[in-house]
């Protein structure tokens, strides 16, 4: 069960512990997308005449992943890149990193990013 947090305005803001108990269901839901992309690439190398139905398939899987971690309160920046908002910054975290490791500022982005330890 995802925990409920406070809201500013209408995003929602994240304790570490918050995003550490909604973290395996976005790690399982990201594994999964990944997984179904992976497929359909495979898919499109063996039957190019299907090539652009199957990168349609995609997109819709990729529309379906950001959202269902936006409905939690997530946000997504990039392919397979998650954010929690914190109030100071986001919780940073990318597939197929094992953990949330990583924050940094609503200014530097992911390049800015900073282990969290």
């Amino acid at each position: 069960m995802i925990p409920m947090a406070q809201t500013r305005s209408t995003k929602r803001i994240f304790s570490y512990d918050e995003a550490i108990t909604t973290f395996p269901f976005v790690r399982d839901l990201t594994a999964a997308a990944v997984r179904k992309i992976d497929e359909l690439i495979l898919s499109v190398e063996a039957r190019q005449e299907r090539r652009h139905e199957i990168e349609e398939v995609c997109e819709k899987i990729v529309q379906n992943w950001k959202q269902e971690l936006s409905a939690i309160g997530c946000e997504t920046k990039g392919l397979w890149l998650v954010d929690w908002d914190n109030g100071d910054g986001y919780y940073c975290w990318r597939f197929p990193e094992e953990a949330i490791g990583y924050f940094h500022t609503y200014e530097e982005g992911f390049a800015g990013r900073i282990p969290i330890n």
